[in-house]
């Protein structure tokens, strides 16, 4: 069996400037933000 990552989960401080870094600085790929509009988040 070929081993792979599917979903990475990492905690940040600063949600906004992590995804400018990881999506604009790293150019990976992106949904953008999902669980934002839920008040303790998804």
């Amino acid at each position: 069996m070929k081993s792979r990552i599917s979903v990475l989960t990492i905690g940040v401080d600063d949600l906004e400037k992590s995804l400018v870094f990881y999506r604009d600085g790293l150019g990976l790929p992106t949904q953008g933000i999902i669980g934002q509009e839920f008040e303790h988040g998804a």
